[in-house]
């Protein structure tokens, strides 16, 4: 009796390490599946099932199941196969039209459940659809199921490199960017850092010519290197090193402009350094107007032995700097000066919140529907 039971639990033992080993392989495969890492023989096999079980129901019941139901296999192979696996899914597809056409008799005008030559145009085209999407991840090297993940991390990355970091009791930042078109890349961004005693911050703005999807991928590559330059060399060098890496990079379209802040956490103090951008506008708490802080400077990515200028001034209690792009002030018929007005306007509705809040609204404000990437990065002294 207790050997009978002794072996009856080692059985149960067997199966249930086999039954969690099965487990574990059939979820490392799902993960390396969805990674692109693995091969795509069950995606294959599955779709490559589903072509004669769609022919058999066309052919038993052509009014619920129409020879055009062998687009859904086609249309999803496009998305999940290799170009080669894709074309066997074809053939298979291919096959099953002509058997279909077999059985179902040859096509009549008044028939509508044969196989009709718009059903065999309705496949072929799915098919070359997806075709050329297929040969297109295959041709960019992307993994045939990662490039929307792909584009999603990318966008993800942008993103965090725009962060500002925290900022000590008595200062306020915050930064809104606004891709044009409504897409999710934009050729605007921002880098920041302070200084490893955390009483210097630096903040770098920075306009990709090109907008949106165009300038995405120009914009995430120099974000990383601004990123690695910022706070690694003396304010006054970093400048000349960006322009320096742009030019590097021979663009047809390889020019930006940008701004470089300095800010002493501890004073107040600071110095605007600008590669022909536009000029920060400051307010002043004890007047409650805005000044223009403009720096002469070339663009980056023009010319080697260009100089950047810089302006020096200091944020007291109340006070608050604005650094912006030219979508959130230029517009096709409008002067630049009208549009830096109605944005430092708008801007002093939140002059006495501290600009809690404020960047976001600012460009709903001002420039809501532009066709241009938009951003605005705001530092208050409370």
């Amino acid at each position: 009796m207790r050997q009978g039971r002794a072996g009856t639990e080692a059985v149960t033992t067997r199966w249930r390490r086999a039954l969690h080993r099965a487990r574990t392989v059939l979820r490392r495969t799902a993960v390396d599946y969805f990674r692109g890492d693995a091969s795509d023989w069950l995606p294959f096999t599955a779709l490559l099932a589903c072509v004669p079980l769609l022919g058999w129901a066309t052919v038993g019941v052509p009014v619920w199941c129409p020879p055009t139901a062998l687009v859904f296999p086609v249309l999803l192979g496009g998305l999940l196969l290799r170009p080669a696996s894709l074309l066997l899914l074809y053939v298979a597809a291919a096959g099953a039209l002509v058997v279909e056409d077999a059985v179902l008799g040859p096509y009549q005008d008044a028939a509508a459940r044969e196989v009709t030559p718009g059903t065999v145009l309705v496949v072929s085209a799915v098919a070359f659809a997806g075709l050329m999407i297929a040969q297109f991840r295959s041709r960019v090297g992307v993994p045939w199921r990662r490039g929307g993940t792909m584009l999603f991390d990318l966008r993800e990355r942008l993103r965090v490199q725009s962060r500002l970091p925290q900022l000590p009791a008595g200062w306020h930042a915050e930064m809104a960017l606004r891709p044009a078109g409504g897409q999710s890349f934009s050729g605007d961004f921002v880098v920041a850092t302070r200084s490893a005693d955390g009483r210097y911050l630096e903040a770098v703005l920075t306009d990709v010519s090109g907008k949106g999807m165009d300038a995405g991928s120009r914009a995430l590559l120099l974000s990383g290197a601004f990123g690695g330059l910022l706070g690694s060399l003396p304010p006054g060098q970093f400048l000349p090193a960006a322009n320096g890496y742009l030019l590097r990079q021979k663009w047809e379209e390889g020019f930006a402009t940008s701004v470089h802040l300095v800010l002493d956490l501890d004073s107040g103090d600071y110095e605007l350094l600008s590669a022909g951008h536009l000029p920060g506008m400051q307010l002043s708490a004890g007047t409650g107007c805005w000044q223009e802080k403009a720096a002469e400077g070339l663009m980056l990515g023009v010319d080697e032995d260009a100089e950047f200028g810089g302006v020096k001034g200091t944020l007291r209690s109340g006070d608050a700097l604005m650094l912006y792009t030219d979508g959130l002030v230029e517009a096709a018929g409008r002067d630049i000066t009208e549009g830096i007005d109605r944005l430092v306007g708008a801007a002093d509705h939140y002059a006495g919140t501290g600009f809690q809040g404020a960047a976001w609204l600012l460009i709903e404000a001002v420039a809501k529907d532009v066709n241009d990437d938009r951003a605005l990065l705001i530092i208050s002294r409370d």
